[in-house]
Parts: structure tokens; C-alpha cells; sequence
């Protein structure tokens, strides 16, 4: 009985499973953190980019000096 208690505190692998899960749960936490800061800007980019194609599609339509015509060409 003394042989089996003295192995029981002797023996470290269900020390060695709850140390990996720890660092398993610190990457996880670590990750998702990075992916919530990460997508806050993503989403501010975006947000920005539609802003101002939507304001260069608004004004492309009107006036202008653009299109065909002109006095380009290879003349000489």
C-alpha cells in the first residue's frame, strides 16, 4: 500500500496534461484576442474604402473633361 502512494505522488503525467492544457487555453485566449483587434480595424478600413468609393461614384457622372476627342495621337 505504501509502494502504490509513493508511486501515486511520484508520478507527474496528469501534471504534465493540465500544464498543456493551460498553455493550450493561453494561445487560444492570446488568438482570439488578436482576431477581435485585428477585426476592428478591418472593419474601420472597410468602413473608409466604401466611404470614398461611394463619393467617387457619386461625382463621376457629372462634368468633367474626359472621353473621347482630344489632341493626343502619334501626329506629326
Amino acid at each position: 500500500m505504501i509502494a502504490k502512494m509513493k508511486s501515486f505522488v511520484a508520478d507527474e503525467s496528469g501534471a504534465t496534461a493540465i500544464e498543456y492544457g493551460l498553455i493550450a487555453a493561453l494561445i487560444s485566449v492570446a488568438a482570439i484576442l488578436a482576431m477581435q483587434t485585428m477585426g476592428t480595424s478591418l472593419s474601420g478600413i472597410f468602413g473608409t474604402v466604401s466611404t470614398k468609393l461611394t463619393g467617387a461614384s457619386s461625382g463621376a457622372g457629372t462634368g468633367g473633361t474626359g472621353g473621347t476627342g482630344g489632341t493626343g495621337g502619334t501626329g506629326g
